[in-house]
């Protein structure tokens, strides 16, 4: 009977790669920008206050329920940013350059450690599922490792091919429903094929 993973396995990696809540914290300021800035008629400081307001008291409830605030502050932090750019060139659309430069330096890091056959996503879980960097010495299990970062590497440049001309057009609507679009939906479609990828491989085990 061929190794299939296990059910805790499959938590820790979705978990480790943001898991519900960080894709809740850091996805609802982004929608509650486009929606104030549609409602407001296009006001870009009660779109920008509303994102942030959220992103804040998002993470005050993860403290008050005493659970990790990692990704509602990462959130927190990342609509600040984003706000504070928008803000300074007065174009709603600059929301959203942060988030572009991120997918294209999560996109270089990606490919690179993995063509160096350092595969982050085998950094970053190894440790989480037990196996330390012992998968290195281990072909099949870096092959898997590699092989998943690929597909996040075109995810990050599947984005950056759709979002960066509609971000130089101005088109804020059809730019931020593309952000959703490809937030949510294509971030758990990439999170479920590492998994598929990974959990057909045995983790390497610790002598």
């Amino acid at each position: 009977m061929s190794y299939q993973g296990h059910n805790e396995d499959k938590d820790k990696v979705l978990n480790a790669l943001g898991g519900k809540r960080g894709l809740i914290d850091s996805g609802l300021p982004a929608l509650v920008f486009l929606i104030v800035f549609n409602l407001s008629g296009k006001d870009v400081n009660a779109a920008l206050y509303s994102a942030v307001a959220l992103s804040v008291v998002l993470t005050l409830l993860r403290l008050l329920k005493r659970e990790t605030i990692q990704h509602a502050f990462s959130g927190l932090i990342g609509v600040g940013i984003c706000a504070l750019i928008s803000k300074r060139t007065g174009n709603a659309a600059d929301f959203y350059l942060p988030g572009l430069w991120i997918n294209a330096g999560y996109g270089l890091l990606y490919a690179i450690t993995n063509l160096v056959k350092w595969p982050i996503l085998g950094v970053m879980l190894g440790p989480i599922l037990g196996e330390n960097l012992l998968w290195r010495k281990d072909p099949a299990r870096l092959n898997a490792y590699i092989k998943a970062g690929w597909l996040w590497v075109a995810m990050f440049a599947a984005r950056l091919i759709v979002q960066y001309p509609l971000y130089k057009s101005g088109n804020i609507n059809v730019l931020g429903t593309a952000r959703l679009l490809m937030g949510y939906p294509l971030f758990i479609l990439t999170a479920w094929g590492t998994w598929q990828i990974l959990r057909k491989t045995p983790t390497t085990k610790v002598n």
